[in-house]
C-alpha cells in the first residue's frame, strides 16, 4: 500500500472559511500532519456514528411516538420517508455552503442542527413541530453525508478505502445500537421522548472536534496570499456527465434494495413460518455481518484499478439471496442472510468510489453531492413498492421479481462507474 502523504505532498486540509481553498501547503503549517489528521480521524468517527442513530431510534420507538403525539397513519408515513427526502434536498445545497465556508465549520453547525433538531421534537407535543424539529436534525446529516467523502480526499487521499470503510463501520455500529436499545433506554428512563433524547448528547460530542478545526481554517483563510483568494475554481456539474448520472443511479438502485431489506425482511421471514423474534434476529445478524464487510469493501476498492469482478461478486450475491428467499425462504435463511449481508457491501464501496472518481476537492464535493441526493429519492421508492406488491399479491415473489430487476439495473451501472475514470474529464 502506498505510503501515508507528509505534509508537503498533501493538498490544503481545510478549504476556507468564507471562500476558495488556500495555497497548498498552508494547512501543513496550521495543522500538524500527525496531531491534525488524528483530530480529523476521530471527527470523521463521531460524525458517523450520528449519521443514522436519530432515524434507527425513532424507527424503533415509532408506535410510541405515533400514539404519543396522536400521528395518523399518513403522518407516521410522512416520518418515515422524511429522511430521503432530506438527504436529497439539503444534500443537493450543500457544494454551495462548501464554496463559502470550510467543511470544518458546516460540520460544526450541521452537528449542533442534528442536536438541537433531536432535543426539540421530543420537548413538545405538537406533531407539525416534530416534523419540523426532525427535518432540521436531518438537514445536520445531509449535509455530513456529502462532507465525508470530501473529508477523506482532503486529509487521507493515499488512505481512501481504508479510511472511507472506518467510518462506514461507524456509521453501521452507530444505527444498530440505536436501533437495539432505543425501546430498553425508554423504558428504563420511562418515556419515549428519553429514549430518543439521550442520543443528542452523542450529536454534541460530536461537536467538539470541528471547533478547532473550523477555527484554524478561519485563521487560515486570513493568512492565504492574494493570488490563492482570488483564484477561480472549475465548475464540476455531475449531472452533465454520464459518470455523475452512473454513480446516482449505482447509489439510488443500492439504496433502494437495502431500505426494502431493512424495511420488509422481518415479515418475510415471519410469513416463511419464523416466530417475531427469530425473524428480527435473523434481520439484526445481517446488520451485523455488515460491520466488518463496512471495513473490507472500500480498502479492496482502494487497491483494485478495475472494480468490475468486485462489482459482479455482489451482484451474484444478492441475487442469489433474492432467489433463495423467494424459493426456500426457511431452510435457507441463515445462508440468505450472509449472501445480503455481502451484497449490500456496495454501500461503503460506493462511498469510497465517490472519492475514487474526483481528482480536486470541488469533484469530490459535488459528485458526492449529485451521488447521494438524487440516489437518496430512488432509494426511499423500495420499502414502498416492495409493500405496495407485498399486498397487492399477499406473496414475496412479485417484491422479489422487483428487487431482480432493480439489481440488474444496479448491475449495468457498476459496470460503468467500475472502470478508472474521473468526474473532472466529463465536466
Amino acid at each position: 500500500m502506498t505510503p501515508p502523504p507528509t505534509a508537503a505532498t498533501v493538498e490544503p486540509t481545510l478549504a476556507s472559511a468564507d471562500g476558495p481553498a488556500p495555497v497548498a501547503g498552508s494547512a501543513s503549517r496550521a495543522v500538524g500532519p500527525l496531531a491534525g489528521g488524528a483530530l480529523v480521524l476521530v471527527g470523521m468517527l463521531l460524525v458517523a456514528l450520528n449519521l443514522r442513530v436519530a432515524i434507527t431510534s425513532l424507527g424503533a420507538l415509532l408506535d410510541d411516538v405515533r400514539n404519543g403525539l396522536g400521528l395518523s397513519g399518513t403522518m407516521a408515513g410522512v416520518v418515515t420517508t422524511l429522511p430521503t427526502l432530506a438527504f436529497a434536498v439539503f444534500g443537493a445545497v450543500t457544494p454551495r455552503l462548501v464554496r463559502r465556508h470550510s467543511p470544518a465549520r458546516l460540520l460544526v453547525v450541521a452537528m449542533a442542527l442534528l442536536t438541537v433538531g433531536q432535543l426539540i421534537r421530543v420537548a413538545v407535543d405538537s406533531a407539525a413541530v416534530f416534523l419540523v424539529a426532525s427535518a432540521l436534525a436531518l438537514a445536520g446529516i445531509a449535509v455530513a453525508n456529502v462532507l465525508l467523502p470530501l473529508l477523506v480526499k482532503q486529509h487521507f487521499p493515499h488512505r481512501v478505502g481504508l479510511i472511507t470503510g472506518a467510518y462506514s463501520m461507524a456509521l453501521t455500529v452507530g444505527a444498530s445500537v440505536a436501533a437495539a436499545s432505543a425501546v430498553p433506554v425508554a423504558h428504563l428512563l420511562g418515556s419515549w421522548q428519553a429514549g430518543l433524547a439521550v442520543w443528542a448528547g452523542l450529536a454534541a460530542v460530536a461537536v467538539l472536534p470541528w471547533v478547532p478545526l473550523a477555527l484554524r481554517a478561519r485563521a487560515e483563510r486570513r493568512s492565504a496570499t492574494t493570488t490563492a483568494a482570488g483564484a477561480e475554481r472549475p465548475t464540476v456539474r455531475p449531472a452533465r456527465t454520464r459518470l455523475g448520472w452512473a454513480m446516482a443511479i449505482y447509489f439510488g438502485t443500492q439504496s433502494l434494495g437495502a431500505y426494502a431489506i431493512m424495511g420488509w425482511l422481518a415479515q418475510l421471514f415471519r410469513d416463511a413460518g419464523f416466530t417475531p423474534q427469530t425473524a428480527g434476529l435473523l434481520l439484526a445478524g445481517g446488520t451485523a455481518l455488515g460491520v466488518p464487510i463496512a471495513l473490507l469493501m472500500p480498502t479492496l476498492a482502494g487497491r483494485l484499478r478495475s472494480l468490475r469482478g468486485l462489482m459482479l461478486t455482489l451482484s451474484a450475491s444478492l441475487a442469489l439471496a433474492y432467489v433463495g428467499m423467494a424459493l426456500a425462504p426457511h431452510g435457507g435463511a441463515l445462508l440468505w442472510v450472509l449472501l445480503l449481508a455481502i451484497g449490500q457491501s456496495t454501500f461503503p464501496l460506493v462511498l469510497a468510489i465517490i472519492g475514487l472518481r474526483a481528482r480536486t476537492h470541488e469533484g469530490t464535493v459535488a459528485l458526492s453531492a449529485f451521488t447521494q441526493s438524487t440516489g437518496y429519492l430512488i432509494g426511499g421508492l423500495g420499502p414502498l413498492l416492495v409493500g405496495i406488491l407485498y399486498e397487492a399479491t399477499d406473496g414475496w415473489t412479485l417484491p422479489i421479481g422487483f428487487l431482480l430487476v432493480a439489481l440488474a439495473v444496479q448491475t449495468a451501472m457498476g459496470m460503468v462507474i467500475a472502470r478508472p475514470r474521473h468526474i473532472e474529464d466529463e465536466a
